[in-house]
């Protein structure tokens, strides 16, 4: 049996759900802390006062592409602002923003939008949060385009694209009009940490469609489902008491990641580790990268989790 803490550990494998979209839009929402353009002005905050909901719906809907002047930056993006809608235009949806650029020199790049006017595009409208988000990047498809890659993507197909943005729940990938994203979870079949040891900024990738949702604008995309799980061969390879070498991948407080040289990763649980007396650290005793033998405790395949207990520190 798992244990609480071992389930909870292993539930980033389970399938996803709009929890994601929400968390990913967040993460750079959240940088949005107001930085001053000069020491008399401050860049305001996009409010619902001089805002037409039904004129932004039907942005939105018909997919068309708004002239908007930016009158204002923070750490996560651009406030731009026209008639009858104000919104923000978060880093990743700007052309002229590079990649890998520290935090100094993406608030001068910023600072030098105020003042200009962007074609942009409605990819989020929520009412009910109050929040317009808006993209330069799916303009550049022209108008009509999102609804037209809508109806062309399907379930199963493999497309091709380009990285836009890298974040701890996974990467944007530019599909041509249309975001997808591939969750940290669909990256790899083995463990990974953060999504940046996969892939990068401006990275053409081919992955794989295996959810579009046209009505939530969401296009789930995946990495791992293009490659053989090396679940079913595992099974039929090793059984419980086996002994075999594998590399520590991550320390946590409950216990320690592994990975075998099938390039499957398990839990050794800390309950199953001979911890020296008066050592509650783990980090003490085993740590990332080093070389361990292991011994199976249990492989269960249809949930992707396989149980470790540490044999020899080599």
């Amino acid at each position: 049996m798992f244990s609480k803490q071992e389930s909870k550990a292993e539930e980033e494998f389970v399938d996803l759900d709009e929890g994601w979209w929400t968390s990913v839009l967040a993460d750079e929402i959240a940088q949005a802390e107001p930085v001053k353009e000069t020491p008399q002005k401050t860049a305001p905050h996009p409010t619902t006062s001089k805002v037409n909901w039904d004129h932004v719906r039907n942005l939105y809907d018909h997919d068309e592409i708004v002239t908007l002047e930016v009158q204002g930056y923070n750490r996560g993006g651009l406030l731009v602002q026209g008639e009858f809608i104000q919104g923000f235009v978060p880093v990743s949806h700007l052309v002229e923003m590079p990649g890998g650029i520290d935090e100094e020199g993406r608030k001068q790049i910023l600072a030098g939008y105020i003042g200009r006017s962007l074609e942009l595009k409605v990819i989020e409208c929520e009412p009910s949060q109050e929040r317009i988000v808006l993209s330069e990047r799916a303009a550049l498809a022209g108008e009509g385009r999102r609804k037209q890659l809508f109806h062309a993507l399907k379930d199963g197909e493999v497309v091709s694209g380009t990285v836009t943005n890298v974040t701890e729940f996974g990467a944007f990938v530019d599909l041509g009009g249309v975001e997808g994203l591939i969750h940290v979870s669909e990256l790899s079949w083995g463990r990974v940490q953060h999504p940046c040891e996969v892939l990068q900024i401006g990275q053409i990738v081919q992955p794989l469609v295996w959810q579009v949702s046209e009505e939530n604008a969401r296009v789930a995309l995946s990495l791992k489902r293009l490659q053989s799980t090396p679940w079913e061969p595992l099974v039929k390879l090793y059984k419980p008491g086996d002994v075999v070498p594998a590399t520590v991948t991550s320390v946590k407080r409950y216990g320690a990641f592994a990975r075998l040289d099938e390039g499957v990763e398990g839990l050794i649980h800390i309950s199953s580790i001979n911890m020296p007396y008066g050592v509650r650290d783990l980090e003490k005793v085993v740590e990332s990268g080093q070389s361990v033998q292991v011994r199976i405790l249990h492989i269960d395949a249809e949930r992707r989790r396989l149980g470790l207990g540490l044999v020899i520190l080599e």
